[in-house]
């Protein structure tokens, strides 16, 4: 089964998100619906540091946190002011293809000896840093790890709305994610 599901329509935005702020996330992306004005944020969007993603969003629609592979168990705090503070009751957690927090333990060789040339690291310090983070940020795919974390937000924030998303690099579209 394709858990992605291709936002070609505002019918295909699933029910339960039609008329809130994800479903106004994924017209304006995916539909190119115009713009319409904000003063403050409508939603969070987590979402990945890559630098290949552009969303097409209005400004102050939202918040956005960016961190690897979507991860935002490190961000929580920023999460709870959006909440609390920004007024949000809508989260987009959207991963996407080809991250590069997939994985993470081939990339160990190349990262210690970036560290080194780049930044001057000590090999031992590049190396130890690896050895303690890799293992908190590393993802084992992208769209198991999204409903993996839109879990742990739905159970964190219980009168939140939370849906999970995937972003193709390959075609700059946001998807939404079949749960079952």
């Amino acid at each position: 089964m394709n858990r992605l599901v291709p936002i070609k329509t505002k019918e295909d935005i699933f029910p339960e998100y039609r008329d809130t702020p994800i479903g106004d996330l994924l017209e304006y992306h995916d539909l190119g619906r115009d713009f319409d004005s904000y003063d403050s944020a409508q939603l969070l969007v987590g979402m990945c540091m890559d630098n290949r993603k552009h969303l097409n969003i209005p400004d102050n629609f939202s918040f956005i946190i960016r961190a690897g592979g979507a991860n935002l168990r490190y961000s929580e705090f920023k999460v709870s002011f959006a909440i609390a503070i920004g007024n949000v009751k809508h989260i987009a957690i959207i991963g996407h293809s080809n991250c590069g927090m997939v994985n993470l333990a081939s990339k160990k060789e190349n990262f210690i000896g970036g560290l080194v040339d780049k930044a001057g690291w000590e090999r031992s310090f590049a190396e130890e840093h690896f050895n303690q983070f890799a293992p908190l940020f590393e993802i084992g795919n992208e769209i198991d790890f999204v409903l993996t974390e839109v879990k742990r937000l739905r159970n964190r924030y219980p009168k939140v709305t939370v849906a999970p998303m995937y972003y193709r690099v390959e075609d700059n579209r946001l998807y939404l994610i079949r749960e079952e």
